[in-house]
């Protein structure tokens, strides 16, 4: 899958009249925007390669959020991976939530939340088995949206980011219709 393709799929979902913010599926010209966001906001880092590569093999479910002069102002991506389930020999899908980031200035107005459910719809369509995320354990925003949307702490790896802050492992069960 290329990031070129076909973008129509767009939606878009508004808040507040004087400050509308458009939630839509990220394109190539939104990356620059992206790591500008993840820089400032949050300790990961990535390289440019990464971002480029989620978009390309997830773009149904990488997102992002403009304010209404198209910045991007928070933004959601995820993976698929296959791993072998506890239960059986059969490999499961889950999504992995891999990063999401909202700008200081818009935080509070529901705009993550958004982020979370409307891509977690997308990422569904994947097959998944599962949603699987790590959080810091002192990110009690974070963890209070996860909360939120019924995920649970399974464990805890310890010092998993790189500056050795432990990190819960959440998990929700998907709902197969």
């Amino acid at each position: 899958m290329g990031t070129d393709k076909d973008t129509r799929t767009n939606f878009y979902h508004l808040f507040e009249k004087n400050d509308p913010i458009t939630i839509r599926r990220c394109i190539l010209e939104d990356l620059e925007g992206v790591i500008r966001v993840n820089e400032k906001e949050l300790p990961e880092d990535y390289p440019y390669f990464f971002y480029k590569s989620i978009l390309d093999n997830y773009p149904e479910s990488f997102l992002v959020a403009c304010n209404n002069k198209g910045k991007v102002i928070g933004y959601i991506m995820w993976r698929v991976e296959k791993i072998p389930s506890l239960d059986n020999l059969k490999l499961e899908n889950k999504g992995h939530l891999v990063s999401i980031a909202v700008s200081k200035k818009y935080r509070k107005r529901g705009i993550a939340s958004s982020l979370l459910k409307k891509s977690m719809e997308k990422i569904k369509k994947n097959s998944i088995d599962e949603y699987v995320l790590e959080v810091r354990v002192s990110n009690y925003t974070a963890i209070g949206l996860y909360k939120k949307f019924k995920f649970n702490t399974q464990i805890i790896k310890s010092k998993y980011y790189r500056d050795g802050e432990n990190a819960y492992y959440m998990t929700l069960k998907v709902k197969k219709s």
